[in-house]
């Protein structure tokens, strides 16, 4: 038996995927502005609990979109996220995407002071950049330095997004982040999360900045 889709056109299955998400999803929390971030995390993983674990500041799109319209820089944790998140977009406004995390310098540095790579990837973008959005998806060491970072005033970031995957200090770097102050930010309950996911985010936030 040969299994034949709805459809074949991008945009038909992209929009016939958010009218199911929409459906399935049902009643939620989430404002308007919000709603779009959430199913595109549900498109990128088809996980509805995680899509109603995601939790946001109130001014958080607001400060996506605003750091994407100033050009501002988006700094990743890893390469899988840098490498996803759509280049076009950004560039129309003057912004790019960096991720340290392979420099030479970043690996010298991490293994005389016997420590991560994603931790001195981070104290190096913080110093590089202020009002960056930071794109966490893999690395609960990035995150937890970052806020380390946030707390001590020697980063400023634009906009944290915070949905690191694992087993050891994922959820546990989330829940610090949810308590943070004075930073804008995007995370989710759980150890649930991934690059895919934090693609996801930036990804709608600069298709929210080109529509407006």
């Amino acid at each position: 038996m040969t299994f034949v889709p709805l459809t074949t056109q991008p945009q038909e299955i992209e929009e016939k995927s958010f009218e199911i998400i929409a459906e399935e999803l049902g009643e939620h929390p989430f404002t308007a502005e919000q709603f779009p971030v959430v199913q595109r995390v549900i498109h990128a993983s088809a996980d509805f609990e995680l899509g109603r674990s995601l939790l946001f500041t109130p001014d958080a799109i607001q400060a996506g979109i605003q750091a994407i319209r100033s050009g501002c820089p988006v700094v990743a944790d890893v390469q899988m996220v840098e490498v996803g998140v759509s280049k076009p977009r950004l560039e129309k406004f003057g912004g790019k995407v960096h991720c340290f995390i392979s420099d030479p310098d970043v690996m010298e540095e991490a293994k005389k002071l016997n420590t991560t790579r994603a931790i001195v990837a981070t104290r190096k973008a913080a110093r590089l950049y202020d009002g960056a959005i930071w794109a966490i998806g893999n690395a609960p060491t990035a995150l937890l330095e970052l806020i380390r970072l946030v707390e001590t005033g020697e980063a400023k970031p634009g906009l944290i997004i915070g949905v690191p995957v694992g087993f050891v200090s994922a959820a546990e770097s989330k829940e610090l982040l949810s308590k943070s102050k004075g930073v804008p930010f995007i995370t989710n309950i759980g150890r649930k999360g991934g690059s895919p996911v934090a693609v996801s985010i930036v990804n709608a936030l600069s298709l929210l900045a080109a529509r407006e």
